[in-house]
């Protein structure tokens, strides 16, 4: 294995653990469909910097794109409290609009300064090991430094709000008698959301995010019913698809990003079918055992 390969792995592993430290979370609240809305609705802000600042700056771009998912999060907010929409439909409503505002700016304003749709929707994790900064003597890739930085800013915001994201995603009424928001603690996860999607689209784009935000957490919630072990497992899970759809995509000359989404999706095809307490096989091995008991004819 060479230094680029390693590098690409090392990226894609990184984001996966940043996406698997809140995507469980994302899961438990029922708010999957969040996630693809955030991290697509923050495009206009990654546009609207570029345009104002005429720079594609990290912190730059994560701050105009965190605003635009600020406001995503209030349009949805705002359209469900009218009441005369229903919750999925706000999301439905809100997300397209916005991201089809970002389309457009990229298409009129952008297009010749590598801020396109390509590299923004799918990405090229395979260009990862050309784009390196340099410290001292060491040189590393800048996917590697910032995902680093943003998996470790998550793992600093779960630990921190553990026993509140907890109990808001398990028994939001308990929470809310104990002062606990869970309104303000789905905000903060969204807006940490946020910032791992867009400091991961130029590196892995947006539809392996996504992916990794919710396939990896759905895939592991199959599997066990504590949430350490959940968090766990669902980075484990991450980790597995960046290496084995990195060889994959290898071998059959393929997209390394849409081979380590279809790594995922295998993955979680399999703990569908045979996770020992939640899979499909052993839901029909309890209805057979009932139906057993019930049609064996009673003592005596």
């Amino acid at each position: 294995m060479t230094a680029d390969d390693l590098t690409v792995i090392v990226t894609a592993g990184l984001v996966a653990t940043a996406c698997g430290l809140l995507g469980p979370f994302l899961v438990l609240r029922r708010q999957a469909l969040m996630g693809d809305a955030v991290s697509h609705a923050v495009l206009p802000g990654i546009v609207a910097t570029y345009l104002l600042l005429d720079t594609r700056a990290p912190l730059p771009v994560i701050l105009g794109a965190g605003c635009f998912a600020v406001v995503c999060v209030l349009g949805i907010d705002a359209l469900r409290a009218t009441k005369l929409v229903a919750a999925d439909a706000a999301i439905g409503l809100v997300f397209p609009a916005l991201f089809a505002l970002g389309v457009l700016g990229i298409q009129r304003y952008a297009a010749g300064v590598h801020l396109d749709l390509d590299s923004t929707i799918y990405g090229e994790i395979a260009f990862a090991p050309f784009r390196t900064w340099i410290f001292g003597p060491v040189e590393v890739a800048q996917s590697i430094v910032v995902n680093g930085l943003v998996a470790l800013a998550n793992l600093a915001f779960v630990y921190f709000v553990w026993k509140e994201l907890k109990a808001s995603s398990f028994d939001p009424e308990f929470s809310r008698t104990v002062r606990i928001s869970p309104a303000l603690l789905g905000r903060l996860l969204l807006g940490m959301v946020a910032v791992t999607a867009v400091t991961a689209f130029e590196s892995v784009g947006a539809i392996l995010v996504v992916t990794l935000l919710i396939v990896p957490a759905a895939t592991a919630h199959l599997l066990t019913d504590r949430l350490v072990t959940l968090v766990g497992l669902t980075v484990a899970i991450g980790w597995i698809c960046a290496g084995a759809g990195y060889g994959g995509a290898l071998a059959a000359d393929a997209s390394i990003a849409g081979t380590m989404g279809l790594v995922a999706g295998v993955l979680f095809g399999g703990a569908l079918f045979a996770a020992p307490k939640h899979g499909v096989l052993a839901r029909a091995r309890r209805r057979r055992v009932a139906q057993r008991t019930v049609a064996a004819p009673a003592p005596g």
